[in-house]
């Protein structure tokens, strides 16, 4: 081979390596991003279970045996309580989960969030 051919083998190889170099990057971010993602699932999934099993905040009854339900008044029609739906997000809230519209559901793993925060204060 020639130094001129050496050369231009040389500047191919270098541009070879760097599209691998640069896939690689790309590869190693989505697999950090997967990772991070199923930690996050994990710690949900783990706090589902205990929820499920009754091992959620104390005080509250497992979901599979809910609370009594409230007495039908005289007429037999059904009222409607006015603090239950607050207190059911209240204590989804406390139990770790958002109940803002914008990670309604979502694992809470940052501390509080104010979103929430201003819902229940409403």
């Amino acid at each position: 081979m020639e130094n001129k051919d050496i050369f231009n083998h040389m500047q191919a190889l270098e541009k070879q390596m760097g599209k691998v170099h640069g896939q690689f990057s790309t590869l190693m971010l989505e697999v950090k991003r997967l990772l991070e993602e199923n930690q996050q699932l994990r710690l949900e999934n783990e706090k589902m279970r205990k929820i499920l099993k009754g091992e959620g905040a104390e005080g509250n009854p497992p979901i599979d045996s809910p609370a009594s339900p409230a007495p039908m008044p005289e007429g037999g029609e059904s009222i409607d309580i006015v603090g239950e739906g607050y207190d059911n997000l209240a204590r989804l809230y406390h139990e770790g989960f958002h109940i803002c519209n914008v990670n309604y559901g979502h694992l809470r793993t940052e501390g509080d969030c104010l979103f929430c925060l201003s819902f229940l204060n409403k």
